[in-house]
């Protein structure tokens, strides 16, 4: 990456939409512009986890106005990433389709896992450098990631659901606050965030670390009161409690350095902060300035080239972890990319989508670890419910349909059936693991591939059927599998 290039990344909270724009020099960036719009999505969901309309009108208005400001730059420049409210909804679809339209780029729905990794990037980055293990968490609007790492590398991540706008509306749904009912908020934090306990023990960090709003606002209040900036300890917490518990409601309290936009979520993002400070038996926290969006820009910087990228690293994680033939692996995702590369060649999102299809083929083998016969299907199991480091939810399940795809009748991928790029994928997959069959490097020069109007074509060069005739005949049935299909596959075989 070229010193100067413009970075961007655009972060769908529950609570607000950010959008961070930062210039790469020498592997660090530098803060250029920085948007915050609180658009409370997360106070949008339904009782059947549905978004209303003004949600996702408020989302579309805060969008098009960061789509405008993002106008000129190209997508490798862009990470837009969406966290709970958008990973619960369902009907997430209508938001996504139209969002993505607006602002012009691709807005990946990430897990909680993949979030709680961004943080952790975000905040190492903006700490000085430090062999000392620090245990980070960041109370967002309707999740809670905490994360134990060392230096720039997270060695344990959770997600819990639970946050500021979700505790909030649950029990401070008027904004009144009562002593029984913060106790009751954080009590009911404190079984959610249980199993922190374990996961996170005292003895393996030796300082903690609060990311993004609720931290940074309470931060803010102390420090317009006196208290020493930058952190919080638990008599600092304590203090603030009982200002707004005597207060006896959002609406009435009167804090300095407390931001109109704040109050609504501020009895929710407290009491989850006073359930950690009990369940780790915390005494302080540091503020930390770093977040998801300054790891979605560091991201784009790794994603540069594959010995930096994530997603690169996970794949060959999965591939040892599941134990597949590597070198099958390898031998069916150079055919497949090859044929992809042959009628694909003049889409413009080819390269990605041939990465996707390398990523796929690697991984198609990932089932037969549980069992050989439906390894398909469990290969698919697998990747669409693994913590897959630096993958959105929409990339995994992309991966999980090729491998389930990778065989058998189409019928079972209908619906993703209906887009071209897909299919593509899809049938130089199953050409592929058809031509690997021997588990022998195929003649891929003896072939060509072609595609037209929803028909695809392979033809061989003469001799070919003669050398070799299981192939062909594998072949053949192939042409049967997709006859029942929107799609039909030719073969001239010679």
């Amino acid at each position: 990456m070229q010193n100067g290039t413009l970075l961007a990344a655009v972060d769908l909270g529950s609570n607000s939409f950010r959008l961070e724009i930062g210039r790469y020099d020498s592997g660090h960036i530098e803060r250029v512009e920085y948007h915050k719009e609180v658009v409370r999505q997360g106070s949008g969901l339904d009782e059947n986890k549905n978004l209303n309309l003004a949600a996702m009108e408020r989302g579309w208005e805060c969008l098009a106005r960061f789509g405008e400001r993002l106008q000129g730059f190209r997508k490798q420049q862009v990470r837009a990433v969406a966290t709970q409210t958008l990973r619960e909804a369902r009907n997430k679809d209508d938001f996504l389709l139209k969002g993505q339209l607006i602002l012009g780029f691709p807005i990946d729905v990430i897990s909680g896992h993949e979030e709680a990794r961004l943080i952790y990037q975000g905040v190492s980055h903006l700490l000085p450098q430090s062999e000392e293990k620090r245990l980070v968490f960041d109370i967002g609007g309707r999740s809670t990631e905490v994360i134990l790492g060392q230096g720039y590398t997270p060695l344990r991540m959770e997600s819990y659901r639970l946050g500021s706008v979700a505790w909030s509306t649950r029990y401070f749904p008027r904004g009144e606050v009562t002593a029984a009912s913060f106790r009751t908020a954080v009590i009911a934090a404190k079984a959610v965030l249980d199993e922190a306990i374990e996961a996170f023990p005292q003895t393996e960090w030796a300082t903690v670390y609060g990311s993004s709003g609720t931290v940074g606002a309470v931060c803010d209040m102390l420090q317009a009161h006196g208290f020493p900036p930058g952190m919080i300890s638990r008599t600092d917490l304590d203090w603030l409690t009982d200002k707004l518990v005597r207060s006896g409601s959002v609406d009435a309290i009167k804090l300095d350095g407390l931001k109109d936009d704040r109050r609504p979520v501020l009895a929710g993002g407290l009491s989850v902060l006073q359930a950690l400070f009990e369940i780790l038996e915390l005494e302080a926290i540091h503020r930390a300035f770093g977040a998801l969006r300054q790891g979605a820009l560091y991201d784009l910087i790794d994603r540069e080239n594959d010995q930096t990228d994530v997603r690169e690293r996970t794949v060959r994680w999965l591939g040892e972890r599941f134990s597949t033939d590597k070198a099958q692996a390898e031998r069916v995702s150079r055919v497949a990319t090859q044929l992809f590369a042959q009628i694909a060649q003049d889409d413009p999102l080819n390269g990605r989508y041939s990465q996707k299809l390398d990523w796929a083929a690697r991984l198609h083998e990932l089932g037969t670890h549980i069992s050989h016969a439906d390894a398909h299907r469990h290969g698919a199991y697998i990747l669409d419910h693994v913590d897959a480091p630096g993958f959105s939810l929409p990339e995994q399940h992309r991966m999980s349909q090729l491998v389930l795809g990778q065989r058998g009748k189409l019928r079972k991928l209908d619906a993703a059936l209906l887009e071209e790029l897909f299919t593509k994928q899809l049938i130089c997959l199953r050409l592929a693991v058809l031509l690997c069959h021997a588990r022998k490097d195929p003649d891929i020069g003896a072939l060509r591939f072609q595609y037209r109007a929803r028909q695809f074509k392979l033809t061989t060069v003469p001799g070919w059927t003669k050398q070799y005739p299981q192939s062909a005949w594998l072949l053949e049935e192939e042409v049967l599998a997709w006859q029942k299909s929107d799609w039909r596959l030719m073969v001239d075989l010679r």
